[in-house]
């Protein structure tokens, strides 16, 4: 698998995708592929502030319970509802399934992610 170039990654396994100040963040093909079957995932409410580095929420599959952690630093401003209903979309399409949409409040925090080529070599080894 290939991972996106307009992708952003963190070395936890999410991604975030930047659309002028918002991104939307959720999990990497690899990061589901360790999972296994998504049954839940548990997200912040609309409104509230995430950290860089803090856990978000919570994601359960039929193996484990793993925390999601932020890539960036901001306030929800939206949530994949879809993803109550279908789970199973992040592991059939991991890099098209968002999980919530932040406004960000330190942009600079995205020069410390990596890009599609470091995430690769990370997960590599």
């Amino acid at each position: 698998m290939s991972y996106p170039a307009d992708l952003k990654y963190t070395k936890e396994h999410e991604w975030i995708r930047i659309e002028g100040d918002t991104g939307a963040i959720g999990i990497t093909d690899f990061a589901q592929q360790q999972l296994g079957d998504v049954v839940y995932v548990e997200l912040p409410d609309v409104g509230s502030t995430i950290t860089a580095g803090a856990v978000f929420g919570t994601i359960e599959s039929v193996k484990a319970v793993s925390e999601l952690f932020a890539p960036v630093t901001g306030e929800v401003v939206e949530t994949n509802s879809s993803i109550k209903d279908r789970p199973d979309h992040v592991n059939s399409k991991p890099h098209d399934t968002w999980m919530v949409k932040v406004r960000l409040t330190n942009s600079s925090e995205l020069a410390g992610l990596m890009d599609a080529g470091a995430y690769e070599q990370l997960i590599q080894k």
